[in-house]
């Protein structure tokens, strides 16, 4: 009788649908548009930079720089011994090989003397004068495409969304903890550790990209010539955007883990069609 019951019970819960997660409105088109922008100038800012930054491959602190001047932080370079060119990256007076990666690349037969590689750069050769002209023209559609990103969200309330509030921050150990074990909770609002890492992004180091970018510009000293003074000089300003790039090109690896991590199909629906499908009583 018992064993007949169970059987009743067990086919009961079968016949019952599981709880399904449901589809909710989560980007806006001006979320979506400017996120594809980003992207795509992001790309070309950071090929550019780097085809830029291979014609001087050293970053200084302070305003000036040459041979009477001891304030080299990075330097990537190549150096030839016993008939072998090799490369090499020095950080802080630290000198590490890299040879095959920055410095030196290519093969034995054909080494290729950059800092960084063809494969990274666009243009592929060395051509500073297309470099800079492509990274200016991708530079100010991100300037305007930031500018109106912040006025859309203003109006439609989107920076709320990225502002943690004080219940969000009390979450922070469990949801990092969660991210550490790529346990993913789907809802209808950013996690704490989505809403942190956006708003670091958005407005820190956008702005400090922006504004490094203009301090080295001799046109923008014209107009601004306090930046000089903010950033400690033209030298140390090319430093932090040189930094601030190495920062955006760890987020956008981060940020690619995680949405291969956390579902592909759905976070990819979110950001081309704004519909998202949370977790089973996740909806709000």
């Amino acid at each position: 009788m018992a064993l007949r019951e169970n059987e009743h019970l067990a086919a009961t819960i079968e016949a019952v649908p599981a709880e399904k997660g449901q589809l909710v409105y989560r980007q806006s088109v001006w979320t979506r548009v400017t996120h594809w922008v980003w992207a795509i100038s992001l790309f070309f800012l950071m090929t550019t930079g780097l085809q830029i930054f291979n014609a001087h491959p050293t970053l200084y602190l302070g305003s000036q720089s040459g041979f009477g001047f001891d304030n080299t932080v990075l330097e990537i370079g190549d150096v030839r011994q016993d008939g072998k060119v090799s490369g090499y990256t020095e950080i802080l007076g630290k000198r590490f090989d890299t040879t095959g990666i920055l410095g030196v690349s290519g093969t034995d037969a054909r080494p290729i003397l950059k800092a960084f590689p063809e494969w990274a750069t666009i243009p592929s050769s060395r051509d500073l004068g297309t470099g800079r002209v492509i990274h200016l023209f991708f530079a100010w559609i991100f300037f305007f495409t930031l500018v109106i990103w912040l006025l859309a969200s203003l109006f439609n309330g989107h920076l709320r969304d990225l502002v943690p509030s004080l219940s969000d921050l009390r979450r922070l150990p469990r949801d990092l903890l969660d991210h550490l074990r790529f346990r993913f909770h789907h809802t209808a609002r950013y996690n704490v550790l989505q809403k942190l890492t956006y708003a670091i992004v958005l407005f820190v180091l956008f702005p400090l990209m922006i504004a490094t970018g203009l301090t080295m510009s001799p046109g923008a000293n014209a107009i601004f010539p306090f930046l000089t003074e903010i950033f400690g000089g033209r030298q140390t300003a090319r430093s932090l955007h040189f930094l601030i790039m190495v920062f955006l090109m760890g987020f956008f690896v981060v940020h690619i883990v995680m949405i291969f991590a956390a579902g592909p199909i759905n976070e990819l629906r979110s950001i081309i069609t704004g519909w998202y499908k949370t977790s089973p009583g996740k909806g709000d």
